[in-house]
């Protein structure tokens, strides 16, 4: 194989792996919206009918499709604006690099520790609460509306910020890190018909933002006292604190140190 074969070789691999990787962020944001996810079933519904069509020699079927498939883009981003607007927002927050702090053992102990201390007394107190931790999707949107604060994360700290008689208890904590950024944020509501009437705003905010981000939403129910974890859309309703504790505690930990850990405690066990 020559230079130049490999050089021609090299950019038709990188051709291939830059427009894989621009599907997969895309259908990685259509996956949780249910709107689009619909409408690609649409597209798939007309397009086998083409198919057919030709193969049936169907003339009006034929003469009609064609006519869809000719303007159907055009009124798809007309009728689509919103949600294709939100899947390019989706795509501008992905910090590709992983700009996200990664913490260490004792850090995503020491804050798992100081929120679970805070959730247990807001949960006892009937104290409503949403606190949503910053992934690998940025929240700065959110966090420059909010007030901000920038400070050490601590059970206290959160506790009086979500006291009824603080001005900015009715919206949400973001934590980046180990760092309360801001309070009083405001995230947008789920549209999801799936929604139990019975919950209120905080869980349909936890809900719209873990739709649109890869962040992890907690919830504390004001009437009920009952916690919940919105993580992809998906809320893991009325959890013990345990459960709670291990979910926030698995979601915290890196991927590669998840891996690292299972492998140690192999090791160890092999070793008993």
């Amino acid at each position: 194989m020559t230079f130049d074969s490999m050089i021609l070789f090299g950019k038709r691999l990188l051709d291939v792996l830059l427009v894989w990787l621009v599907f997969y962020y895309i259908l990685k944001s259509l996956r949780k919206n249910v709107k689009m996810v619909l409408l690609f079933k649409g597209i798939l519904i007309i397009v086998v009918l083409k198919i057919v069509s030709d193969l049936l020699d169907l003339v009006t079927i034929g003469y009609l499709l064609d006519y869809v498939i000719m303007w159907g883009p055009l009124a798809l981003i007309i009728i689509f604006q919103p949600e294709i607007r939100n899947v390019l927002e989706q795509l501008g927050r992905s910090q590709l690099l992983g700009r996200h702090k990664v913490l260490t053992v004792d850090e995503r102990e020491k804050v798992v520790y100081e929120i679970i201390q805070a959730v247990d007394y807001l949960k006892k107190s009937h104290i409503g609460a949403l606190i949503v931790i910053e992934r690998d999707n940025s929240l700065t949107e959110y966090i420059e509306k909010a007030k901000k604060i920038y400070a050490d994360i601590s059970s206290d700290l959160l506790i009086s910020l979500f006291f009824p008689n603080n001005p900015m208890h009715d919206g949400g904590i973001i934590i980046q890190g180990d760092k309360i950024t801001c309070a009083g944020a405001v995230f947008p509501t789920s549209e999801s018909l799936k929604i139990s009437k019975r919950l209120g705003t905080r869980h349909r905010a936890a809900l719209g933002i873990s739709e649109e981000t890869d962040c992890i939403a907690l919830v504390v129910s004001e009437e009920t006292g009952r916690i919940s974890i919105a993580i992809g859309g998906v809320l893991n309703y009325n959890l013990t604190l345990d459960e709670f504790k291990l979910m926030l505690l698995d979601e915290l930990r890196p991927k590669k140190a998840f891996i690292q850990e299972t492998e140690d405690e192999e090791d160890e066990n092999e070793t008993i």
